[in-house]
Parts: C-alpha cells; structure tokens; sequence
C-alpha cells in the first residue's frame, strides 16, 4: 500500500498529515511502516536529529550505478515501528510540466526519456503525460519500490508537487490532496497536475467552505476532516509529533487511508 500526501498551494499541512498517517499506521502494521519524505521536513517535525548521511536526493541523482536495494540503508529508525527515508542533501528539485491531461491515483509513467531540467518551474495547469514521462526513471523506479513495499508506504510529496513527488503521487495506491477550505486553495487544486483519490481537508473557524463544496468542486471525496488544534501546533513546533499524536489529528486520519 502506498499512500501519497501532496497539496495543492504551500502551508496546507502536508508535511504533519503525512507524518501523522505513518505513525498510525506503524502501530496498526506487523512490520510497521515506512515513510518517505520528499519535502524535507519530517526528521524536524518528528523530533529527529538531522539526517548527517546520504538520502533520497542522493539516491535519486546517483542514476543506475546505485541500485534499488540501496534504498534499504538509506532508512532511520522513528518512532513506534515507524522507519524513515530522509530528504537529506538540500531541497528537492522542481520539474517542468505543460498542461495537456491529468493523471489519476494508480497511474505511472516509465518510459525511457532525458531527465528533466533541475531549477525549471512547474507550470500552471495540467501535467501533460508526455512531460510525466521525461521525469527522471529514478523517480519512477523509487515509486515502484515504494508500492512493492511489504509495509505500508507514506510519502511526503510536499506542495506542488513535482519531481519525485508528482511521480509517487500519480502512482500511489491512495493519492490525498491536503487542502484548506480556501477559494485560492480550491482553485489551484483545479489547476493541480494530479486528480486526488480523496481529500484531507484541514478545517478552520470563520470559513465559509466546507466538506460539501469540496466535494462538489473536487468531484472526490473527503476522506477527513482535521481541524485546526493548537494542540497540534505546539506538537510540531516542539518536534514531538513523534513521540505521541494530538487525540483530535488521532482520531481525524484514523480512517483516512
């Protein structure tokens, strides 16, 4: 099981819903979980020292000289069951997309073509299959590890996304767009490169939109509500998310994958 947690505009929470998910799935799974981070920032959010090692960027820029299964040790052990796999080595690259077509959840593009430009901007609008699959193969290759995976996966994709993310979030089993009930919101997850499976909707006092107008905007379902928690808030500022999750985000996600 992969599940993928990516928004459409930056400051949605992608980074803590993510987090939250694969600690409740760690507690639930045998093997625990795994989780991915594309965007840079769990190690902080789960009170981890900073990954001083290689990571997934490192992975992905290695090319084929460094294979799959390298993946493996490139994992740090969270709390409670739950494994990492770190950013590490700077921010994660941005890829160009134009705007012909969408991808759904379950969708992935392997073919063979040229890796994409590093600094080149994700454009407004549809990612168009074509520019999907000049993506760098190592993504592709990481979202199929990633699947194949006997625990269940998590991956951070970030705001965007792009890159790596945008090929793991058209691949995952369950593909959740982390959104705050916001008109700017809804409408860049119209213009979004990728249709979500479901919705976490990240809910807040005075807002005029709720679950019924996303749904209906979105034509996909809320899969949960979390609301905005202090709570929450003083977990992540004080980097304790990983040590116990707040009752409300618990019980809010429990049923989101």
């Amino acid at each position: 099981m992969l599940i993928a947690c990516w928004a459409a505009k930056g400051g949605a929470g992608t980074t803590v819903v993510a987090t939250a998910l694969a600690r409740l799935l760690a507690g639930e799974a045998p093997g625990g979980a795994l989780l991915a981070d594309l965007a840079g920032d769990v190690p902080a959010v789960l009170g981890l020292p900073d990954p001083d090692g290689p990571g997934l960027a490192d992975w992905l820029a290695a090319g084929e000289g460094v294979p799959p299964d390298a993946l493996g040790r490139l994992e740090v052990e969270g709390p409670a069951g739950l494994r990492v796999l770190p950013w590490a080595g700077g921010p994660p690259a941005v890829s160009e997309a134009s705007q012909d077509g969408r991808l759904g959840p379950g969708e992935l593009v392997v073919e063979a073509a040229p890796p994409p430009r590093r600094g080149a901007v994700l454009s407004g609008g549809n990612a168009c299959r074509r520019c999907l699959s000049g993506l760098d193969e190592r993504a592709s290759v990481l979202a199929a590890v990633l699947a194949a995976d006997p625990r269940p996966a998590v991956v951070d994709c970030g705001s965007g996304p792009s890159g790596a993310g945008l090929v793991a979030a058209s691949a995952a089993t369950s593909s959740l767009l982390v959104l705050r009930p916001c008109y700017l919101a809804l409408k860049a997850a119209l213009r979004a490169p990728l249709r979500p499976s479901g919705v976490v909707l990240v809910e807040e006092p005075g807002r005029a939109l709720g679950a019924p107008e996303v749904e209906d905007v979105l034509a996909v379902p809320v899969r949960a509500v979390v609301r905005v928690d202090p709570a929450v808030a003083r977990a992540v500022d004080a980097g304790s998310l990983g040590r116990s999750l707040p009752r409300r985000l618990e019980r809010a996600l429990r049923h989101a994958a």
